[in-house]
């Protein structure tokens, strides 16, 4: 029991931290939250089930399209939005109020267009996957396996590459960066289209494991990736990775019967803002954020 519990700690952990990376990122470079994400990634999942459902494509070619699709989102965003509010230099409540308007301008253009009727994907629900103890399905097997390899890949693209160099740079310190002969508009741009690409893979990622889904579920989702953001450490890429595995194995090991009979299952949102509390009290700057004097 116990380890299946460990292994849905880490299917869902890894669905939140692909999540909570796109958030992070923007931040870090933009310095604004994005409110709107949620409803980003419920646009890559309903494109998913255009391609896959009513298109018959297969679920991985589906899922690359969708990621393609919300990474054009995304930066036509940038263009027809955040850009120009940047440009005439709206501070933080307009950025807030623009992403919530945004959300909820994407959330009924969606439940327009596909209406409200609950989806899911053209897979087998009961493929299942045994290991010992551990009982995993199909969707979430592949859900922990995508998320794994996009995880490394984001980190080697941030740490390795000439792109991930300038976006930390520009991250740290955009002024400077602009002087030392960065192109910012550039960097935003290919932030923007990897935010995108992620808030794509980590819809069909979390629609996957949900098995059904309607255009609401972005917004349910908005809440744990928030909370794995700053969990982390506000600005911190490797930050949201982890505070989103620290979340998906506490909510889903707290309902241990070992744990004094364990918590229910209904309380498990109640466990990780417990946990969120409990780290900023000891570490304000969250888990692998830096410590800031103003």
């Amino acid at each position: 029991m116990f380890l299946q519990l460990v292994a849905n700690g880490l299917v869902t952990g890894a669905v939140v931290a692909i999540a909570a990376l796109g958030v992070s990122l923007v931040y870090g470079i933009l310095g604004f939250v994005n409110f709107a994400y949620g409803d980003v990634m419920t646009f890559g999942a309903f494109v998913a089930v255009l391609f896959d459902g009513r298109l018959g494509m297969a679920m991985i070619v589906a899922a690359v399209l969708a990621m393609v699709a919300t990474a054009i989102l995304s930066l036509g965003l940038e263009g027809v939005l955040w850009r120009p509010l940047r440009a005439r230099r709206a501070g933080f409540m307009s950025l807030f109020l623009a992403s919530i308007g945004l959300a909820l301008v994407l959330r009924q253009a969606i439940f327009l267009v596909a209406g409200p009727q609950p989806r899911s994907y053209d897979v087998d629900p009961y493929k299942v996957y045994v290991l010992g103890s551990v009982r995993l399905s199909g969707a979430q097997v592949v859900a922990v396996a995508v998320a794994a390899v996009a995880i490394v890949t984001v980190a080697l693209v941030l740490r390795v590459t000439s792109v991930g160099r300038t976006m930390r740079a520009v991250a740290d310190d955009r002024a400077l960066a602009a002087v030392s002969g960065i192109d910012t508009g550039r960097v935003i741009g290919v932030t923007w289209i990897l935010c995108g690409l992620i808030a794509g893979l980590a819809g069909v990622l979390s629609a996957l494991v949900q098995g059904s889904f309607d255009p609401n579920f972005g917004f349910s989702l908005l809440l744990p990736v928030f909370a794995a953001v700053v969990l982390g450490g506000i600005g911190s890429a490797y930050g949201a990775l982890l505070g989103g595995l620290v979340l998906g194995l506490a909510t889903e090991v707290s309902t241990w019967s070992g744990f004094h009979g364990g918590v229910n299952p209904v309380y498990k949102p109640v466990v990780a803002f417990a946990v969120l509390i409990a780290v900023l009290l000891l570490r304000p700057q969250g888990l692998l954020g830096r410590a800031r004097t103003l």
